[in-house]
């Protein structure tokens, strides 16, 4: 990624030694520890929210400036990168991190989410139970990406298997304007519950309405730099972010009679280890276990209380990196014999060795 932004206040992973402790705190005295780095400060969520739309604002703005068509799509490109981070703001005003008594911010939380068509009525049903089911294998595919079993993927039929598959496809996540945001938050969210999820359309509605209204009075080129390429930079990066959080090669699920929320955080979520730039980017939303953690911890906290907490510096961590990619990519269905994800080359392997299973869909 370029190193063309110069990120405030945050630098890369934590490296230093954390404070040592007499005992390794665990379940709820782990969580009574952390609400020590719960505390929002006012002054300061504002000022990194009034300067990320600055330069949001600043590689809008070079979009139309720009005379070279490829100035512009990289601009454009830069732009939707930002939008990763205005949307971890959103993120954490719906936890109640940040923006807590704030009526101005609370509007302008709503304002991002009809942006990225997350609005709140979708993103608070999906995102809070997954919060409150991280791991469990019986609901790990709500509000996350979908998990069968091994059991349930040998029984599945072809045709399943090959929706499972596209569900977790590097293509549906480089697609997440359409896949995950178009078609999940905002038409499957509206075929299930119209009433509830009404402004779901009506976010797309408004951001048809822009696009056309850009095209028009600044030239489509434009529109598309200015709306359509951020977007889908934004959508894919937060799409496969999301999925690394929870599909890496360490990651553990659990039934639900074995299932403990500070376990799920602790070995569920990864740390996802970037360098400044990238953690500016995404609003340290690479601290995702300290965030399942405690999600009342904004994240501007989050390498604080990791850094405080000797617990947290053992979870299971990927990156950027090629090899990290295509090993989180490579998980496929999860066996609780073995206690781990199986790959794909595994998956398909299993259904070779059982072809009659298929018979009975999972």
């Amino acid at each position: 990624m370029t190193a063309v932004l110069q990120p405030p206040m945050i630098d890369p992973v934590v490296t230093a030694e954390a404070p040592a402790i007499a005992e390794a705190r665990t379940g709820p005295a782990l969580i009574k520890a952390s609400i020590a780095f719960e505390g929002e400060q006012r002054g300061r969520t504002w000022l990194l929210f009034l300067s990320t739309l600055c330069v949001y604002g600043m590689f809008l703005a070079a979009v139309f400036f720009a005379e070279w068509w490829p100035a512009k799509v990289l601009a454009a490109c830069l732009a939707g990168l930002v939008i990763v981070r205005i949307f971890i703001f959103y993120h954490d005003a719906l936890h109640g991190a940040i923006f807590r008594k704030s009526r101005v911010g609370q509007w302008c939380m709503s304002a991002i989410g009809i942006h990225v068509l997350a609005v709140r009525s979708v993103w608070k049903e999906t995102h809070d139970y997954h919060h409150q089911h991280n791991a469990q294998i019986a609901t790990a595919s709500i509000g996350s990406y979908p998990v069968l079993t091994t059991q349930q993927y040998r029984r599945a039929t072809p045709a399943q298997r090959r929706a499972y598959r596209m569900a977790r496809h590097p293509l549906t996540m480089a697609a997440g304007l359409l896949t995950v945001f178009m078609l999940g938050m905002v038409g499957s969210a509206f075929r299930r519950s119209p009433g509830r999820h009404w402004m779901g359309p009506v976010a797309l509605v408004l951001q048809l309405g822009a696009f056309i209204a850009l095209g028009v009075t600044l030239g489509w080129l434009n529109a598309v730099c200015m709306l359509l390429i951020p977007a889908v930079v934004a959508m894919a990066a937060g799409s496969y972010l999301f999925y690394a959080q929870h599909n890496f090669p360490s990651v553990q699920l659990h039934r639900r009679r074995d299932w403990n929320y500070v376990q799920a955080a602790l070995t569920s979520s990864s740390l996802f280890e970037m360098g400044p730039v990238m953690h500016w980017l995404t609003g340290n939303i690479g601290f995702h276990h300290v965030h399942h953690l405690n999600h009342r911890i904004p994240f501007y906290r989050l390498k604080e209380a990791m850094r405080a907490m000797p617990e947290l510096q053992a979870a299971g961590r990927t990156s950027w990196r090629i090899r990290d990619v295509r090993a989180c990519l490579a998980q496929a269905i999860w066996d609780p014999d073995l206690g781990r994800m199986r790959t794909w080359k595994e998956a398909r392997a299993l259904v070779r060795d059982n072809p009659q299973a298929s018979e009975v869909a999972a």
